[in-house]
């Protein structure tokens, strides 16, 4: 669990290290609400938002701290933590039908 307002950098930091394929889940404490940042190849980046909205987005490196403030304020607005995972290769119907548990 990482307090919201160090999520995007260390979401930043953990994105440098993940290998081409792989991606990160960030989830509310209740986990009931998500956004799944997929690395694509080194400068291109896959955001899909699943909680009050449900959108897909290609963007670049340097674009995702202005969408991940955007993102936490929708998603994630009275949390004060967030949970982050780190997975490995993306296979979407696999990474969608992930369940964790609900609290």
């Amino acid at each position: 669990m990482i307090d919201k307002d160090k999520i995007i950098e260390t979401v930043i930091g953990r994105l440098k290290k993940l290998p081409v394929g792989h991606y990160l889940d960030v989830r509310t404490y209740k986990r009931n609400r998500y956004v799944m940042i997929v690395r694509q190849d080194q400068e291109n980046l896959l955001v899909i938002q699943n909680g009050y909205e449900s959108n897909r987005f290609h963007i670049k490196n340097k674009e995702l701290k202005k969408l991940m403030k955007t993102l936490l304020k929708k998603e994630f607005p009275r949390s004060n933590k967030v949970r982050l995972y780190t997975m490995g290769n993306f296979i979407e119907d696999e990474a969608m039908g992930t369940k964790r548990k609900v609290l």
